[in-house]
């Protein structure tokens, strides 16, 4: 039987959000701020600034779960007793195994949809960082004003300030996590239309050329051309689906899908179905012709 999963979440968003993370990792970083718990000096000492630190990653996480993560040791226990096993009635063979090969990271290089999505995520991502930074910028100035000009205020001021400073520190952070979380979800979003469609074209692929097992490429040693599914896969792909829906730049998912008509990109209906396999064209047949029907003979007199 063929593998009704042959392209996982996870492969897709892996790819999707790898030029995410580079960027992320490019960009400069953006602040941290200080505990909100944590006691505030005397007025006559010099007040926090929120120092530049390492900035925890704004591009969306991934996805699925960590493939690197250690399972836990196995329970050093006793099982209770395992329940009798019943012979199983001898029933039909699985049919013969007719494998085909497919390369995701080949058919996702031919997707124009997948392309397109990825270019503007990665807009999007690079303009987030820019942001922070100018954030953070901002508010190492405003930090380092406030030590020039301490000796200028009162306690009471300098107090107020630091306040205003804390306060301006925890609503940026609040306002560029949100940020990230938009384009976690927006990204998961489109991550979703590109992992259905891609499965269900594989299926019909497969099926048009008589398949019943598809393996991930990266799963084998090496396949010859006449198991490779990954050029018909693209080709179709782009005839389903040549472009994918992308919420708007500062626009949740779920507000999205309240106001469908709130500057989608994309299609706005999904594209009819385009058939995978015609059948060969035959010439059309031309009915017999059938003589007209003689003439009456004339009336005699």
């Amino acid at each position: 039987m063929m593998n009704s999963k042959i392209v996982r979440l996870c492969t897709v968003s892996a790819a999707l959000l790898f030029p995410l993370a580079a960027t992320a990792q490019q960009a400069p970083g953006w602040f941290v701020p200080p505990g909100g718990g944590q006691a505030r000096p005397p007025s006559g000492n010099p007040p926090r600034v929120p120092a530049p630190q390492p900035p925890p990653p704004v591009a969306a996480p991934n996805l699925t779960q960590n493939d690197d993560q250690q399972p836990p040791p196995p329970l050093q226990v006793p099982l209770p007793p395992m329940a009798d096993i019943p012979d199983v009635p001898k029933s039909n063979p699985p049919p013969t195994a007719v494998i085909g090969v497919l390369s995701v990271p080949d058919v996702l290089r031919l997707s124009v949809a997948y392309q397109v999505a990825q270019k503007e995520f990665g807009t999007r991502q690079a303009k987030l960082n820019a942001d922070a930074a100018r954030e953070q910028a901002a508010l190492r100035d405003l930090g380092q004003a406030l030590v020039r000009d301490r000796g200028k205020l009162t306690p009471d001021q300098i107090r107020a300030k630091e306040r205003e400073l804390d306060e301006r520190v925890n609503e940026s952070r609040r306002k560029f996590t949100e940020r990230g979380r938009i384009i976690q979800e927006a990204s998961q979003y489109v991550v979703a239309q590109i992992d259905r469609t891609l499965e269900a074209v594989t299926q019909k692929v497969a099926v048009a050329r008589g398949v019943n097992v598809v393996l991930s490429r990266s799963q084998l040693l090496g396949a010859t051309g006449d198991f490779d599914l990954t050029a018909q896969v693209g080709e179709v792909l782009n005839k389903v689906m040549p472009s994918v829906i992308v919420p708007p730049d500062g626009m949740s998912v779920m507000q999205m899908v309240q106001n469908p008509t709130g500057g989608i990109t994309g299609p706005a209906t999904p594209q009819p179905p385009v058939p995978l396999v015609l059948p060969p064209a035959t010439p059309p047949t031309t009915p017999p012709t059938t003589p007209p029907p003689a003439a009456p003979p004339p009336a005699k007199p």
